[in-house]
């Protein structure tokens, strides 16, 4: 078993597409699935169901993808540690955010990021808060800007706070409540709501108030992007309950305070629980004074302290 071989493996199970991961890899589809059969042949196992559409990991494969993202991982530990040793910080950062992220100029730490570490790789994916946090989980990404669950936890993964806000009341500007000082959750109770798709972590707030308060609601229209949603408010589709920075994005909308306890949006910066941060992403969030929580600081060398 070699290490390209792995990484080719790593590519097409991330992809769920051969082409995808030839180009992702800088090499020939033909030569990256003769490396993936040859991977098979030595472990004696299929590793991916092939169709002309897509491609599936086999249990072999599960069971082969997490053991292949930590061996990945140490190498890539490996040659920062000799990078470190002569000055340098190269390797990957692999970044994950969500739509509207507040608390954080994201572009512009990537760019200071990239003027004071260009020898970095820096790749970024935007998504629903749950996806980037299984894909924290899985090795993935490295860090990623996401929204904190109600309960302001998630398996095999470190929740840094970053930032919260209350939740407000989107409505048209003719809705009755649009002039209101303050509208209490239970005058929501009859109106129709626009939210995002179920698992979206605003919405799981928004959820989980409404529980709380005893009320329920009917979600009419479901949407995956803010600005839509704000629009389809805006024309008096329905009703939202939104983070007070999402006022910036839209115009025509008015927002008007929750009476009383508002529901509260956290966002938080998520990194593994299970591996030590590479190089790299101490470094940005060093650079961003983001500290990572004090049981994942790096151990000292008390032998090298003068």
């Amino acid at each position: 078993m070699e290490l390209r071989q792995i990484e080719y493996f790593v590519a097409v199970a991330e992809e769920r597409h051969f082409t995808r991961a030839a180009a992702r890899m800088h090499v020939a589809q033909s030569g990256l699935s003769a490396s993936i059969r040859a991977l098979e042949r030595d472990l004696g196992a299929a590793l991916f169901v092939r169709s002309t559409r897509r491609v599936e990991l086999t249990e072999a494969g599960r069971a082969l993808l997490a053991e292949a993202r930590r061996t990945l991982h140490t190498v890539t530990a490996a040659r920062e540690a000799v990078a470190a040793v002569q000055g340098l910080l190269r390797g990957n950062l692999a970044v994950g955010t969500i739509q509207c992220l507040g608390g954080i100029d994201l572009p512009r730490a990537l760019g200071r990021f990239r003027t004071a570490h260009p020898g970095v790789r820096i790749a970024l994916r935007q998504g629903s808060s749950p996806e980037l946090i299984d894909e924290v989980r899985g090795g993935a990404l490295d860090l990623a800007f996401v929204s904190s669950p109600p309960d302001g936890s998630a398996a095999g993964v470190r929740l840094t706070p970053l930032e919260q806000q209350p939740m407000v009341v989107a409505c048209a500007p003719g809705h009755p409540l649009a002039t209101a000082g303050a509208v209490a959750l239970a005058e929501l109770d009859t109106e129709t709501y626009v939210d995002f798709a179920p698992g979206w972590v605003t919405r799981d707030v928004t959820d989980h108030a409404l529980r709380l308060a005893g009320l329920s609601r009917r979600v009419a229209l479901t949407v995956n992007d803010v600005h839509t949603l704000l629009d389809l408010v805006a024309q008096g589709l329905g009703v939202a309950l939104v983070p007070e920075s999402f006022r910036h994005k839209q115009t025509s909308a008015r927002f008007v305070p929750v009476a009383g306890t508002a529901p509260v949006w956290r966002t938080a910066v998520a990194t593994t629980a299970d591996r030590d941060p590479s190089a790299a992403t101490r470094a940005f969030l060093a650079a961003e004074h983001l500290a990572l929580p004090v049981d994942r600081a790096l151990p000292v060398d008390h032998d090298a302290v003068p």
